[in-house]
C-alpha cells in the first residue's frame, strides 16, 4: 500500500468546526476531495460525513459557527457557511431503488450505518474512501486506493446500476484522471444501456461539461463511451468509428481514432491550459466534432493515378451534425454558434496557395464569419487537428498555421473580427437623413473595410464622401 501523504491543510473555521463537531460524533472527508488529495492535487470542495450524531445536534453543533441551511433535510445534509465558504455536512443514509429515474430512490438516515456500509452507497471505489481530518487515518473498505494507483475505475457494489448517470460520471472521470474501466464495470454498464433515456438532459450536460473543460485525456473518456456500448446514445460520435482515412495522410487509423489523437492533442496544449473554463469547454467541442461530417462525404476518388480516400465537403457537413450533438446532450444555447463555426471552418488554413502568404481580405472574412468563435481559438482547433495524425505531421501544414497566426495578430483580429468603423452617426454626420437605406450603407461600408479600402475612421469617413459623390447610394432621406 503506498505511504499517505500528510492531512490536507484545511481552512481555519472549517478545522474549528471540525473539532467541535468532534465532540459528539466522528466527521470524515468524503469524495472527491480524499481522491484529489491522494493524487498530490489540491482540493477545491470538503465534502463531510459525520457519524455518530443526530441531525438535531449536528445542527445544534454547527449553528455556532456560522448560518446553516439544512437542504437536503430528509437526505442528512446541513449546508454550513464558514468565511464565504459553504461546505455540507451530511449523516450516513441507506439508498433503496423503488422506481425509474435519479429520484426514485427511497433515503433514510442512519447516524450509526457502519462506515463501510455507508461508503458503499457511492459510485466507483476511489470516490468511497474517507479521511479522517483530525488523526490521518484513511478509511478505505473497498480498494479505492489501490485502483487510484492503478488508474481502474471500479464499481463499489451492484448498486452501482441504479443510477445511470454513473456511466457518463465514468466517461468525464475517465478524461479528466486518465483512467480505465474495469471489466466487470463495463459489462454492468453495458447492461444498463437501456436506462440513459431515463436521465433528464440537463444531468447529462453537467457530466459532457466537465469532460469537455477538464479532461486531461478526453481520449480515454470517449473509449469509455465505446466499451461500453453508450457511443450508441450519441451518434454523431458512433458514426466516426469504422470511417477510413487515407493512410498517406492518416496513418493513426480512422476517423474515431483520430478524433481521440484530436482531443488528447488540444488538452495538451498549454494555449488551452490557460483558457477560462467556459472557452476550453467550446473548444474542445469543436475539436470533438470537427470531423462530424465525414461520414456522410468519405469516399474513394481517383488522385495521381490512384484510388484515395477523400471527404469533400465535410467541414460545412458538420456544423449542423455538431449542432444536433450539442443540443441533445442538454447544451447552452450559445455553446451551439460558437462550435460550430470553429468546425465549418477548421479548414481555413488551406485558403490560400502553397508558397503564397494570407489574403489580408480573407482573414477579415473569416473573422467575421468565426463569430463568436475567434482565430485564436480556431488556431487550438487546427493545432490538435495537424497533431491528431501521429507519427505523420506535415510542414506545409505548420507553415500554414504558423502564417494563419502571425497575419491575424499583424491584423489585429486574433481575438475579433474587424469592429465596423463607418457607423449612423457618420450618416448623420455627413447630411443623410434616417433612411432604410442606411442599413445598405454600412453593410456595403464594412464590405469595404474589410476589403482594406479604409483603415480608420478618417478613412471610413473619406470613403463614404466618395461613394455619395458618385451617387453609389440611392439617396437617402
Amino acid at each position: 500500500m503506498p505511504n499517505l501523504p500528510p492531512p490536507p491543510a484545511l481552512p481555519a473555521p472549517l478545522l474549528g468546526a471540525l473539532h467541535s463537531v468532534r465532540a459528539i460524533g466522528r466527521p470524515l472527508l468524503v469524495g472527491g476531495c480524499v481522491r484529489d488529495w491522494l493524487c498530490g492535487r489540491p482540493a477545491k470542495d470538503f465534502d463531510i460525513e459525520v457519524l455518530g450524531v443526530s441531525g438535531e445536534q449536528l445542527a445544534s453543533t454547527l449553528s455556532r459557527f456560522g448560518a446553516t441551511d439544512p437542504v437536503g433535510k430528509s437526505f442528512g445534509v446541513i449546508k454550513l457557511r464558514l468565511a464565504g465558504v459553504d461546505y455540507d455536512f451530511s449523516l450516513p443514509r441507506r439508498e433503496t431503488k423503488t422506481g425509474a429515474g435519479h429520484r426514485g430512490f427511497d433515503v433514510g438516515v442512519d447516524p450509526f450505518l457502519p462506515i463501510a456500509d455507508a461508503l458503499a452507497r457511492r459510485d466507483f471505489t476511489l470516490n468511497a474512501m474517507a479521511l479522517d481530518p483530525l488523526t490521518g487515518e484513511l478509511i478505505d473498505p473497498h480498494g479505492g486506493q489501490i485502483d487510484l494507483v492503478a488508474g481502474v475505475l471500479r464499481h463499489t457494489s451492484s448498486a452501482f446500476t441504479e443510477d445511470p448517470l454513473r456511466v457518463l460520471r465514468a466517461m468525464q472521470f475517465a478524461g479528466r484522471f486518465n483512467l480505465v474501466l474495469a471489466p466487470e464495470t463495463a459489462a454492468l454498464c453495458r447492461s444498463i444501456s437501456a436506462t440513459y433515456l431515463e436521465l433528464p438532459v440537463e444531468r447529462v450536460w453537467v457530466e459532457w461539461e466537465k469532460w469537455a473543460a477538464h479532461s486531461r485525456h478526453p481520449s480515454a473518456g470517449l473509449r469509455v463511451l465505446q466499451e461500453t456500448g453508450w457511443i450508441v446514445h450519441f451518434p454523431e460520435i458512433a458514426s466516426l468509428v469504422g470511417v477510413p482515412q487515407e493512410p498517406e495522410w492518416h496513418p493513426e487509423g480512422d476517423v474515431f481514432i483520430h478524433t481521440c489523437h484530436c482531443v488528447d492533442a488540444l488538452a495538451a496544449l498549454p494555449e488551452w491550459q490557460e483558457l477560462a473554463p467556459e472557452l476550453r469547454r467550446e473548444v474542445m467541442f469543436g475539436v470533438l466534432a470537427h470531423d462530424f461530417g465525414k461520414p456522410s462525404t468519405t469516399r474513394q476518388e481517383e488522385k495521381r493515378g490512384q484510388l484515395r480516400w477523400v471527404s469533400p465537403g465535410h467541414e460545412p457537413a458538420g456544423g449542423p451534425l455538431a449542432e444536433a450533438f450539442l443540443a441533445r446532450i442538454g447544451s447552452p444555447l450559445d455553446t451551439r454558434p460558437f462550435v460550430r463555426a470553429l468546425v465549418e471552418n477548421h479548414f481555413a488554413h488551406l485558403g490560400w496557395p502553397a508558397d503564397g502568404e494570407p489574403n489580408p481580405a480573407l482573414l477579415r472574412r473569416l473573422a467575421r464569419r468565426l463569430a463568436p468563435a475567434s482565430i485564436a481559438q480556431l488556431l487550438l482547433v487546427l493545432r490538435a487537428d495537424h497533431l491528431g495524425r501521429p507519427p505523420r505531421l506535415c510542414a506545409g501544414t505548420e507553415r500554414r498555421i504558423a502564417q494563419l497566426a502571425t497575419a491575424a495578430r499583424e491584423l489585429a483580429i486574433a481575438n475579433a473580427a474587424p469592429a465596423p468603423l463607418l457607423l449612423g452617426r457618420h450618416l448623420l454626420a455627413a447630411g443623410l437623413s434616417p433612411s432604410p437605406h442606411f442599413k445598405a450603407i454600412l453593410h456595403a461600408a464594412y464590405e469595404a473595410q474589410l476589403d482594406g479600402a479604409f483603415a480608420d475612421n478618417a478613412g471610413a469617413t473619406t470613403w463614404l464622401a466618395q461613394q455619395l459623390a458618385a451617387k453609389s447610394f440611392p439617396p437617402a432621406g
